[in-house]
């Protein structure tokens, strides 16, 4: 492990104690907290790559000295398995550290940029500088990543943060304050536990960015918020994201994936297929394919499993439980209330009108729609908001290529379902309705940061063209500028 050497006490005190310790915060107290990491930013402590890079090597130890700790939390909050909470979490953030610390310093760097004729003598270059202090605020359903991995963008671009994590995780949210006061000084990186009521506390503070992943209803009232500072925002929300099925696609494979990515979380995932729309012409064996693939992964009685993830809670396993009074149920609908959890479902029957057809339904329920005309299934899809994913299975490359034309979403997969979320070089996010902004790698780099045009004149020399005396300048303006 590489070490560094900090003086400044403000890093960490010098008996190992915290200063303003403890996660749960009084509204008089935010303020003071958010002025703090204003103040500590403007050190220009952040802007040194090796602190950054320091502070990212620490917290990768951290989270692999404690992944059975973290594994643990999840388990106690969603009933996560070990390997999902690896695959879905831990080696996510592990994997964005990774990427940060080989790529930071060459993301800092100054990039230089062609300089045209009109600027004769100057040179021209981008510079990326922190916004400075940073809001993050993440969701339940994957209580560690979603907010640990725009953490890792922050510090890595420099700045420094308030994090707020889901009260609805209480287990999670514990431990990454745990984390935090563990490795930062509050006036660094600091943790604020709470319900609604802080976060309304929190999005009234002059930030200079805030970082979003949530719900559509919720992400409307944060852009409320920044509008009155006019502060910049990272909004990750979700909507309805559609899995297609041509006629043409290997089936077999299509519903082993399709199931998979659809029971990840018991369905609690902004990118989990929403509905699904087959061709007519295979609905019948991929509907048994997918059966096949759930009761493969799950037993006959996926309740019992210990390893079927539960719904978070009881008020949204009632949400969804009302989703079924509409459709036929073509498998699964078993429903525990005491867990909470519900059957992987599949449910044919379904109009586009339907209550589960008009919101993100976040849960183990998969209508099923079938289509016998291309064109026609885009169109219908068109109508609706753009979502944040869209899967297509086909082995056509024109179909394909239809398909990326036409439809506008934020991400997703030709032939798979989920994964490309994992790649930290693939931009995520959304897309009007589904999200503003992405990050992940670089493109997280960048949405902590503004990158400012700098434009150097040389002193050696000036041009009088441009001035208002010169008789010529017009006609040399218009060459230069055409």
């Amino acid at each position: 492990m590489i070490h560094f050497k900090y003086n400044r006490s403000n890093l960490r005190p010098a008996n190992g104690t915290h200063q303003n310790g403890g996660g749960l915060m009084t509204s008089t107290s935010i303020p003071t907290i958010v002025k703090k990491q204003k103040e500590f930013f403007h050190t220009g402590e952040t802007r040194d790559v090796a602190f950054r890079k320091h502070h990212l090597h620490r917290l990768r130890e951290w989270i692999r000295s404690h992944e059975a700790k973290i594994s643990h939390a999840l388990k106690e909050d969603l009933n996560k398995s070990t390997k999902e909470a690896y695959t879905t979490e831990i080696g996510i953030t592990l994997k964005e550290i990774h990427t940060a610390l080989n790529h930071v310093k060459q993301w800092s760097r100054p990039q230089r940029v062609p300089t045209s004729l009109i600027h004769f003598g100057a040179k021209s270059w981008i510079q990326p500088e922190p916004y400075g202090s940073a809001l993050i605020i993440g969701p339940w359903n994957y209580p560690f990543q979603l907010l640990v991995a725009p953490l890792i963008a922050a510090i890595a671009a420099g700045n420094c943060a308030v994090i707020k994590p889901s009260e609805l995780a209480p287990h999670t949210s514990s431990l990454i304050r745990e984390m935090v006061e563990e490795l930062f000084e509050a006036t660094y990186i600091k943790v604020i536990e709470g319900d609604a009521e802080t976060s309304t506390e929190l999005l009234a503070q002059p930030f200079d960015t805030i970082f979003f992943t949530g719900s559509v209803p919720v992400g409307k009232i944060v852009m409320e918020a920044a509008a009155k500072h006019l502060t910049p925002v990272t909004l990750e929300l979700g909507g309805k994201s559609p899995v297609i099925v041509d006629n043409d696609a290997d089936i077999s494979l299509a519903a082993k994936r399709i199931a998979w990515g659809k029971t990840i979380n018991a369905g609690q995932t902004c990118i989990a297929p929403d509905y699904l729309l087959v061709h007519r012409d295979v609905e019948e064996p991929l509907i048994k394919g997918i059966q096949a693939a759930i009761r493969e992964n799950f037993g006959e009685h996926p309740l019992r499993h210990p390893d079927y993830p539960h719904i978070i809670n009881r008020r949204h396993f009632d949400r969804l439980s009302h989703l079924l009074e509409n459709g036929e149920i073509l498998s699964g609908g078993v429903m525990d209330p005491k867990l909470p959890a519900i059957e992987p479902t599949l449910i044919g029957e379904v109009s586009w009108d339907d209550p589960i057809m008009n919101d993100e339904i976040f849960g183990p329920l998969l209508p099923v729609i079938p289509f016998d005309n291309l064109d026609e299934m885009i169109e219908k899809v068109r109508s609706k908001p753009k979502p944040l994913a869209l899967y297509y299975f086909t082995s056509s490359k024109e179909k394909e290529k239809k398909i990326l034309e036409s439809l506008p979403f934020g991400g997703g997969c030709i032939n798979d379902t989920v994964m490309h979320f994992a790649s930290p070089y693939l931009p995520f996010g959304g897309v009007g309705p589904s999200g503003l902004g992405n990050y992940h790698g670089k493109h997280g780099f960048d949405a902590f940061s503004h990158h400012k045009g700098i434009l150097k004149q040389t002193t050696r020399f000036d041009m009088p063209f441009r001035y208002p005396k010169s008789k010529v300048g017009l006609s040399i303006i218009r060459k230069l500028l055409r």
